[in-house]
């Protein structure tokens, strides 16, 4: 079994811990499982046994800083995430909602082909997404528009949108 290891990156919002493992046929030679935000929701540890290689993350990190600095729309990045088929199928939507584009709960649920009460769900296994930015669970609102749940941060979900050009730049 491939041991994990991880290293860590500034950007805009704030320090990200990003973690994986190695991955010969992975763009860079790493599969990501991991990409959370100093404030994302619970606690961001290292665990114990994880690795320091920042050199292996090179790729990932150079997707994320073109990102921030407005040059990338999509990234080219592999995962190696452990969710339920359940989780992983509402991932895998969250990877088809483009740049720019924001979409719903109730869509995403209506896209998978679940019924609306299983919107909560659906917005459990968004809430649950282990890779921050690269799979944009940012880009998902709620039913009017509004800015909720954002494991990291609401202000956060906001600037990303802003760079998106989704949202006007903040008035703050």
């Amino acid at each position: 079994m491939n041991s994990t290891i991880y290293t860590t990156m500034n950007s805009p919002v704030g320090e990200l811990v990003l973690a994986g493992v190695r991955a010969d046929s992975a763009p860079g030679g790493v599969a990501l499982s991991s990409v959370k935000m100093e404030k994302w929701k619970g606690e961001v540890r290292i665990e114990p046994g994880w690795r320091y290689e920042p050199d292996a993350f090179a790729h990932a990190v150079s997707q994320l800083q073109a990102y921030f600095a407005g040059d990338l729309k999509e990234f080219d990045l592999a995962f190696a995430t452990h969710g339920t088929p359940f989780q992983e199928r509402v991932w895998a939507a969250l990877r088809e909602i483009p740049y720019g584009a924001t979409t719903t709960y109730g869509a995403i649920t209506a896209e998978l082909g679940y019924e609306r009460v299983q919107a909560r769900a659906v917005g459990s296994a968004v809430g649950s997404n282990p890779l921050g930015i690269v799979v944009p669970c940012h880009r998902v609102l709620g039913a009017k528009g509004a800015l909720t749940g954002y494991a990291g941060g609401l202000e956060n979900k906001e600037a990303l949108l802003v760079l998106e050009g989704v949202l006007p730049q903040s008035l703050v």
